[in-house]
């Protein structure tokens, strides 16, 4: 509802004339005192609606997490050891040694034992 300047002055001379002078600020305040209250029971109807859904809300929440099937956590898996090259596998040799597996064919390097190792002892 909105009343632009020249409307309240309308309604403002209206009233003037048709309540007088004298009543005009009586009834006034007795208008602005019926719009407090109304205004006062409008705001609090609006938060018990809201109270109200809030509480629904909060009913059907929990009854949601009833129904939910739990969902357990995790179990961890044990630890496993570190991860060790077999032996006879990786080479301790010199690099020469390690050079002539890889010059070698594939039957070669599949058939020939485990590589010289080059121990200092």
């Amino acid at each position: 509802m909105n009343l632009g300047m020249p409307e309240l002055i309308f309604i403002f001379l209206l009233a003037l004339v048709v309540v007088g002078p004298k009543k005009l600020p009586e009834l006034a305040r007795t208008l602005g005192k019926y719009m407090a209250e109304f205004k006062r029971a409008s705001n609090e109807f609006r938060n018990q609606l809201e109270t109200e859904m809030m509480n629904i809300e909060l009913e059907e929440l929990a009854n949601k997490e009833k129904e939910a099937p739990r969902v357990l956590p995790p179990v961890p898996a044990p630890e496993e050891p570190a991860i060790t090259p077999a032996q006879g596998i990786v080479s301790r040799g010199s690099s020469e040694d390690i050079a002539a597996v890889a010059n070698a064919g594939p039957e070669e390097a599949t058939h020939s034992g485990p590589l010289p190792s080059a121990s200092t002892d």
